[in-house]
């Protein structure tokens, strides 16, 4: 991974290589391995046992999510007992969130795919390609909130915390020995 970052170019490189650039990148990973199971789930639900577009889109995003929770601890490299109260309970609202916009999506998804009068592969790739763009939104929203809230390091936030309120304070500046007149 990191000979594939020193490729990039040296600012997008250099962000990579902060905190927040690493846990971007291993998120991005978790993201990837949920959205297949989740698409693949969605093609199977739709397709093959021709269930709704609400509930295949909630059961497929159920399944992205399971696939999603037992990553996040890696990426976020959490080790040991999940603590229920801070991390899994939360992790498991959000989800529910993203659910009901994956559900929604779908059900848009169908509803295009109906009003084009679209079949079999060109249906599959719309109801797909609605749900993939309304799962790249979730996707930033989650991160956001893993990194920020669920999964931030305390001792890190508390420095942040420190360096917002230090810039807060006012700046005491010296007058200069040689102010202009003031004009009448």
């Amino acid at each position: 991974m990191q000979k594939l970052i020193d490729r990039l170019p040296a600012p997008l490189a250099s962000k990579l290589k902060t905190r927040f650039g690493t846990q971007f990148l291993r998120f991005a990973l978790v993201a990837v391995a949920s959205l297949a199971a989740s698409e693949i789930a969605l093609g199977v639900l739709i397709d093959g046992l021709h269930l709704t577009a609400g509930i295949s889109g909630v059961s497929a995003a159920i399944v992205g999510a399971i696939v999603s929770y037992v990553l996040s601890r890696w990426a976020w490299r959490r080790k040991g007992k999940p603590n229920v109260l801070r991390e899994t309970i939360p992790f498991w609202l959000v989800s529910v969130g993203a659910w009901l916009v994956l559900g929604l999506a779908t059900k848009l998804g169908v509803a295009i795919a109906h009003h084009e009068h679209l079949v079999h592969l060109e249906k599959n790739l719309v109801i797909g390609g609605v749900y993939f763009l309304a799962n790249c939104v979730t996707f930033v929203l989650r991160f956001l909130i893993f990194h920020y809230v669920l999964f931030a390091d305390k001792d890190t936030t508390a420095e942040t915390a420190m360096i917002e309120a230090e810039s807060l304070s006012p700046v005491s500046v010296p007058a200069s020995a040689q102010e202009p007149e003031e004009r009448h």
